[in-house]
């Protein structure tokens, strides 16, 4: 199978100032590719474009928020201001959630589902254009949450099993749209720091699963691999991604592991 290749190319970003999304961010530095950074805070898209920088290629940042539909406008209308031309697109912006299913608001449902998966696809549409006819390579940072259910995470397992469901549909309707669902086990990244409670402020809690997870640095390395291969799927991760393939051939033994493996 042909790979595919990066240099000179540009890849945009979200949620690139830190965790997985920074990590890639060098992976397609390294390769040759022009880096577009978007996220909320500045200071750290700014602290990551000077790394991509240093790594020899072109890098810019812009602020947004990928959970209000005219803050992603704003980023189109910049791109399309600035003559970008996007060919690799990482959708890695997202937020994740600790609490029960039942003591969890439904503001918190809704807001997950906004930032995990509608602002994804709204800025995929509104780049339709120019992903119909340049072709375009989509990653998407899902989860083994998008696989299966698991406690304390309903409203996140929602989110991303909607990702599947999109990013695999628009693959096989449009022939120029590639697509890569990357599903991370536990990475050591501070996401479960940023999860919301019940109530929808962050726990600011690192979960000793997410402290001893998969390397991130190593996460990014497998991703830009099976990006380059175009991989409609990768699992990426440790010990825990074993309940995948648990969940697909033995589903008595997941529900069984599942009630009883540490949500946390």
């Amino acid at each position: 199978m042909a790979r595919l290749e990066f240099k000179n190319k540009t890849v945009l970003i979200t949620g690139g100032g830190s965790g997985i999304g920074e990590a890639m961010a060098y992976q397609y530095a390294r390769k040759g590719c022009n880096v577009i950074l978007s996220g909320r805070r500045l200071d750290a898209l700014e602290r990551v474009r000077k790394a991509c920088e240093e790594l020899g290629v072109k890098a810019w940042t812009k602020t947004v928020d990928v959970e209000k539909s005219e803050s992603i406008d704003e980023l189109v209308a910049w791109i399309h201001a600035e003559g970008h031309l996007i060919d690799f697109l990482l959708l890695n912006a997202g937020i994740s959630q600790r609490a029960l299913t039942l003591d969890t608001d439904i503001s918190v449902d809704r807001r997950l589902m906004e930032v995990n998966y509608f602002g994804g696809i709204y800025l995929v549409k509104a780049l339709k254009e120019m992903f119909l006819e340049r072709g375009v390579h989509i990653a998407v940072v899902s989860s083994v949450s998008g696989v299966f259910g698991f406690p304390v995470r309903s409203a996140y397992c929602a989110s991303k099993h909607a990702i599947h469901g999109f990013y695999e549909t628009i693959a096989l309707e449009y022939p120029q749209i590639k697509t890569t669902i990357i599903i991370p086990g536990r990475i050591h990244t501070e996401v479960s720091k940023n999860a919301l409670d019940g109530n929808g402020k962050a726990t600011g809690v690192m979960d000793p699963g997410q402290a001893n997870g998969y390397d991130v640095n190593k996460c990014a390395r497998v991703a830009i691999k099976a990006i380059a291969r175009c991989r409609h799927q990768k699992v990426i991760g440790g010990f825990d991604t074993i309940m995948v393939p648990f969940y697909k051939y033995i589903p008595c033994l997941f529900r069984f592991l599942a009630r009883h493996v540490s949500a946390r």
